[in-house]
């Protein structure tokens, strides 16, 4: 595979992630913390950091 086609595909899976987690987050905090509408940045940054250099490479092995 291309380096420009894993790039593109390690973008877009972290693109996904991120928000993906940061809505999980928002709603963690939201209904079971009651904190009010805190997103933990930390957390879905990092997350989104290991899912979007994870599963590009999994399903590249895969193939």
């Amino acid at each position: 595979m291309k380096t420009n086609g894993i790039f593109f595909k390690v973008m877009i899976t972290f693109l996904l992630a991120f928000a993906a987690a940061s809505l999980v987050t928002l709603l963690w905090n939201l209904l079971i913390e009651k904190n009010g509408a805190i997103v933990d940045w930390r957390t879905s940054f990092f997350l989104a950091i290991l899912i979007g250099i994870v599963l590009p490479i999994a399903r590249n092995k895969i193939k």
